[in-house]
């Protein structure tokens, strides 16, 4: 019997939310939110939409899954999340105490891993590299197009 829940299930999930970020003139960042299987919170950076520095991507399906679970801790919850999270994700998802982290790409300017794994929940599980070719693609092309923009 085929799985259908995996990892890269969900990815895709956040990538589409990502797509969407994108098509708003959006840095490319999407995430999706999963408790036993089920999609509880999505969404995409929207920090020009709402002109909120803060308004990415993880901290905003944070604030949905709370809110759906009408609770602050996510501790039986998994983040899917096309890009690694940058140090101020990584605090709120240490005060979450999300159970698990899996990201896309890696963020080698601001990804909180340049500080190491010590910045998320001590039980928080973390893994990466699930549709990294496509999520480094799709943030790559949208800086290109920005730069071209810019030219």
């Amino acid at each position: 019997m085929i799985e259908v829940f995996t990892d890269e299930y969900f990815m895709k999930q956040a990538y589409l939310e990502a797509i969407y970020a994108a098509e708003n003139d959006e840095v490319p960042v999407g995430a999706v939110i999963v408790i036993g299987n089920r999609v509880i919170a999505r969404a995409h950076n929207q920090s020009e939409m709402l002109q909120d520095v803060t308004a990415h991507a993880e901290i905003l399906a944070i604030t949905a899954a709370a809110s759906f679970l009408n609770h602050k801790y996510l501790n039986d919850c998994t983040l899917y999340v096309t890009l690694e999270p940058c140090v101020m994700c990584a605090g709120a998802l240490y005060w979450s105490q999300i159970g698990r982290v899996v990201f896309g790409a890696p963020d080698d300017k601001r990804g909180f891993m340049r500080y190491g794994k010590e910045l998320l929940h001590p039980a928080t599980k973390l893994e990466y590299g699930i549709m990294m070719d496509e999520c480094s693609e799709l943030i790559s092309s949208f800086f290109r197009k920005k730069r071209m923009q810019n030219l």
